[in-house]
């Protein structure tokens, strides 16, 4: 944790003094209007990056889950970093194309793994991606299944020690929640990656 804030700030500098992006962010839904926190941006940054690199982190756990869910979310990317000539299509493109060749070894049965340089670094991407297209606020959107894992490990954990034992789910991160409920594995991925599709749909309706 403690590197992962210290790899925000370097990247919160790099986004200050070097890299002529602002800080503003689009605000979905809206028209084209960004909104500016001004140095309330930071928070935002800081939380967009750890919870975006420890919710890929979580997702993680099945033949094929993270790489899926996130091809989708890097998709989006590359068509808004290319209708707005943002400069960083070729990086997010390059990205669509490792994950695809890696899915074809990832997927179930899983022979490749990424472990947690992979996924954290996947995080990474996502989140300086949406920074640097200034669209922060659409992670919620586009990955909401990042959200959806982290949260649902802090309330097992949360009620797990507020009751003493009991659990919300089965088990968590949610995807092996619906894996223990019967969901094949292959079906888990499926639905997720379904699932992140349309939602990036919705994301490209939003901008």
């Amino acid at each position: 944790m403690i590197l992962q804030i210290i790899v925000t700030g370097v990247f919160a500098v790099y986004m200050v003094k070097y890299s002529g992006v602002a800080l503003t962010m689009l605000i979905p839904f809206s028209g084209g209007k960004y909104l500016d926190l001004g140095w309330g941006a930071f928070p935002v940054l800081y939380l967009a990056v750890i919870g975006t690199v420890n919710g890929t982190n979580f997702t993680d756990g099945l033949d094929g889950l993270a790489s899926s869910v996130t091809i989708m979310v890097a998709t989006f990317f590359s068509v808004v970093a290319i209708g707005t000539n943002a400069g960083i299509a070729p990086i997010t493109c390059a990205v669509v194309g490792a994950l695809l060749g890696f899915l074809l070894f990832n997927v179930y049965p899983a022979s490749v793994f990424m472990g947690d340089t992979g996924s954290l670094a996947l995080g990474g991407f996502v989140a300086s991606t949406a920074l640097m297209l200034r669209i922060p606020l659409f992670i919620v959107i586009v990955g909401l299944v990042y959200l959806i894992e982290v949260l649902s490990v802090i309330l097992q954990v949360g009620y797990f020690k507020i009751t003493h034992g009991k659990r919300i789910f089965k088990m968590a991160p949610i995807h092996h929640h619906f894996e223990l409920s019967g969901w094949p594995e292959t079906k888990v991925v499926s639905i997720f990656a379904i699932v992140t599709a349309v939602l990036c749909v919705v994301g490209l309706l939003a901008v």
